[in-house]
């Protein structure tokens, strides 16, 4: 089975959802979602919030943490999975963000650094919602740390709903 079916499979089981908010895959984590025939019964909705602007309009995500932590950080990717989980009123909440290249890297973060979070939204009184944020550094082209990302988020939400 691909991770994509695993996905699907463990969501229908709790009978839960996910929403997305998507920066540098451009919409690839929720394509892949949706290759899964039947997957309207867990997938929500995909956010593809590129721009500085469409972060703060669309996710809510506030500018003073962007202009001072940059898009690719931590802090950003945990306010854009909270923001699609809230938003949509689900479960769960994915984010990503990174440099995919060629540029736009630095020594602090290089081409191929990536943020995946993971936000989870737990009964209202009990406390346990939580936001898992993952560092990566992957290898490739654009279009290999696109797929890579999308495969990380995938495995990162795979991995948090079985544990819940």
């Amino acid at each position: 089975m691909t991770i994509e079916q695993l996905v699907g499979d463990a969501l229908r089981e709790r009978g839960e959802s996910v929403a997305v908010a998507e920066s540098c895959t451009g919409g690839l984590v929720g394509s892949r979602i949706t290759d899964v025939p039947g997957a309207s019964d867990y997938f929500d909705r995909s956010y593809v919030t590129y721009s500085y602007d469409a972060k703060l309009a669309e996710l809510g995500v506030p500018r003073e943490v962007v202009d001072a932590e940059g898009a690719v950080s931590e802090p950003v990717v945990e306010g854009m999975a909270r923001a699609a989980r809230d938003a949509a009123g689900v479960a769960w909440g994915v984010g990503t963000t990174g440099v995919a290249g060629p540029g736009g890297g630095s020594d602090e973060k290089p081409v191929g650094t990536v943020y995946v979070a993971v936000a989870h939204a737990a009964p209202w009184g009990t406390g346990d919602s939580y936001c898992a944020v993952e560092r990566y550094v992957l290898d490739g082209d654009r279009a290999t740390v696109k797929a890579k990302t999308a495969e990380r988020a995938l495995e990162d939400l795979l991995a948090a709903v079985e544990a819940a």
